[in-house]
C-alpha cells in the first residue's frame, strides 16, 4: 500500500518557526528587582519620605508615640505619629522603631538606594587554557545587597544557559564574572552572554554580547621590561622582557610591539612584528634617557593586544671623551660606520675631565685598554716618525743625485783625449833603475769640481 504524501514544506514552516527562533534566541532571563522584605521602606537619595506608626492600628489615639532611630548618624529620638524625612541621604538608612505608651508597636527598615547602573560588559581570555572573564566598571559603589548574574549559551543551540554569579571588587570598583570553558570547546563557536544587576531599588540588564573564545584572547602585559646600554654604541639600546606568567610559551607563542621615545619628545616610535623577547633600538638619541613599553598579542593575530607594560627607562652608552655628545646631544646625530667609528668624533686629553693616572691604576685597567685612551700619543708618534723618515729619504736622494750630476759635469768639460793614457813598452827595467822609479801611469792633475746647476734639479723633478 502506498504511503500517503506528507504535508508540503511550506506548510511545516509555521510549526518549525517557534523552535528555530527558540534555538537562535539569546539566553534571556528575567531581570527583576530583588524583593523587599516586610516592613521595609525604600527611598531614593534626595527624596522625601514620611514614616507612620498609627498605620499598624495597635495603639490608641491618646497614647503618645515616640520614635527611636538607629542610623549611620547614630542613635536619636523623635516624637509624633508621623516621622517626616526630608532630602534622604545614604546615612539615613537604618532601623526606625516606634512606641506608644511604652510598648513597642512597629519597627521599620529604611533603605536609601538608587537603581543599579546598566552593565557594559567586556570579556577577555588571558590564554588558550584559561577561563573567560567578563567585567564592567561602576561609577559609584553599589548599594548593599546588589547582585550581578551572568548567563551564557552557545548560539543556535537548543540548550539551557549556564548561570554564573559575579563578584564585586571594591579596589578596582568593578564586577567580574568567570565563565567556565569545558575542555575541547571549539574556539570559533559563538557564545551569547547576558548580564543582569539588581538591588532593592530596581534592576538593569546589559545588552547581549556575542563572543568567540579566540576573539576574546587578550594576554597580560609582558613582564620584567629592562633597557640596557650597549658599550661602544652611543646610539643603541637593548630592550628585553619576559612572557606573562599566565601564558605558557611551550604551546602557544606571542608577538610583541615595542614603542619608545626620548624624554624630551611626546610621540612614540613603534616597532611591530617582534617575535623575540628582545629588541635593539638603533636610532636612540645620544646621551638622552628613553622611555620604553612593550605589549603582546597572540602570534596569529587572534584577539586583542594586551595593555602596555610598565614604563622602563634607559640611556645609551656615552663616551666621556666624545666632544659631540657633550656639545650637541640632540642635534649632532652623526652616522655610524661599520667598524664602530663615528664621523666627527674628537678625542680630548684626560686632563680636561680630571682623570688621574692613579684612578686608572686603581680600577685595574691598562691605559690602552679603554679604547681611545692611548690612541692619541701613538698616532702622534707614528705620524712624526713617518715624517722624519720621509725627510731623511728625500735628503739622501738629493745628495746622491747631486754627486752624479757633478760627475756628469766634469765629463762634459774634459778636452778630447784627456781620458786616454799613454802606452809604455813592456821591456824589463834596467838593473840600474829600481821598480819604484818607473811610473805606471802618468801623473794626473786632480779634477776641478763642477759647479752645481739648477737645470739638474729641474731634470730630476721632471721625472725623466
Amino acid at each position: 500500500m502506498a504511503r500517503p504524501p506528507g504535508p508540503p514544506l511550506p506548510a511545516l514552516l509555521p510549526a518549525l518557526l517557534p523552535a528555530l527562533l527558540l534555538a537562535a534566541a539569546p539566553p534571556r532571563r528575567p531581570c527583576a528587582p530583588t524583593g523587599l522584605p516586610p516592613d521595609t521602606v525604600l527611598g531614593r537619595p534626595g527624596a522625601n519620605v514620611t514614616l507612620s506608626c498609627r498605620a499598624a492600628g495597635l495603639a490608641n489615639d491618646t497614647d503618645p508615640v515616640s520614635w527611636e532611630l538607629e542610623t549611620r548618624r547614630g542613635r536619636r529620638q523623635a516624637l509624633g505619629d508621623a516621622l517626616p524625612l526630608r532630602g534622604l541621604q545614604r546615612d539615613d538608612a537604618g532601623r526606625y522603631s516606634c512606641r506608644a505608651g511604652g510598648r513597642p508597636l512597629r519597627t521599620l527598615r529604611l533603605l536609601v538606594q538608587e537603581p543599579p547602573e546598566a552593565p557594559r560588559v567586556s570579556c577577555y581570555r588571558r590564554s588558550h587554557d584559561r577561563d573567560v572573564l567578563c567585567e564592567w566598571p561602576l561609577r559609584a559603589k553599589p548599594a548593599p545587597g546588589t547582585r550581578a548574574t551572568l548567563w551564557a549559551k552557545r548560539r543556535f543551540a537548543a540548550e539551557n544557559a549556564t548561570e554564573q554569579q559575579c563578584r564585586y571588587f571594591s579596589k578596582a570598583q568593578k564586577f567580574v564574572c568567570r565563565l567556565k570553558v569545558p575542555p575541547g570547546t571549539d574556539d570559533n563557536q559563538p557564545l551569547v552572554v547576558s548580564t543582569c544587576v539588581r538591588n532593592g531599588a530596581g534592576s538593569a540588564a546589559g545588552e547581549d554580547k556575542i563572543i568567540t573564545l579566540s576573539g576574546v584572547l587578550k594576554p597580560d602585559p609582558p613582564l620584567n621590561v629592562t633597557v640596557q646600554a650597549l658599550e661602544r654604541w652611543p646610539q643603541r639600546l637593548r630592550v628585553s622582557w619576559a612572557y606573562p606568567s599566565s601564558w605558557d610559551p611551550r604551546f602557544y607563542w606571542l608577538r610583541f610591539q615595542v614603542r619608545y621615545r626620548p624624554e624630551p619628545a611626546r610621540t612614540f616610535t613603534e616597532v611591530d612584528q617582534v617575535t623575540q623577547t628582545w629588541l635593539d633600538i638603533a636610532d636612540a638619541w645620544r646621551g638622552t634617557r628613553h622611555v620604553v613599553q612593550v605589549r603582546a598579542q597572540e602570534e596569529f593575530g587572534h584577539g586583542a593586544w594586551s595593555e602596555w607594560s610598565q614604563e622602563a627607562v634607559g640611556t645609551p652608552w656615552t663616551d666621556p671623551r666624545d666632544l659631540t655628545s657633550e656639545l650637541a646631544p640632540f642635534s649632532s646625530q652623526f652616522p655610524e660606520g661599520d667598524d664602530g667609528a663615528y664621523g666627527y668624533g674628537a678625542t680630548l686629553p684626560p686632563e680636561l675631565f680630571g682623570a688621574e693616572p692613579a684612578e686608572e691604576a686603581a680600577s685595574g685597567e691598562l691605559p690602552g685598554a679603554g679604547g681611545r685612551a692611548g690612541a692619541a700619543p701613538f698616532t702622534f708618534l707614528v705620524a712624526g716618525g713617518s715624517l722624519l723618515l720621509g725627510i731623511a729619504l728625500f735628503v739622501g736622494i738629493v745628495a746622491r743625485y747631486r754627486r752624479r750630476w757633478g760627475a756628469g759635469g766634469r765629463r762634459g768639460a774634459k778636452p778630447a783625449g784627456a781620458g786616454q793614457h799613454a802606452l809604455l813598452p813592456l821591456a824589463p827595467p834596467s838593473p840600474s833603475s829600481p821598480l819604484s822609479e818607473t811610473p805606471l801611469l802618468p801623473p794626473a792633475s786632480p779634477p776641478a769640481p763642477a759647479p752645481f746647476h739648477v737645470t739638474n734639479l729641474d731634470y730630476f723633478f721632471s721625472g725623466k
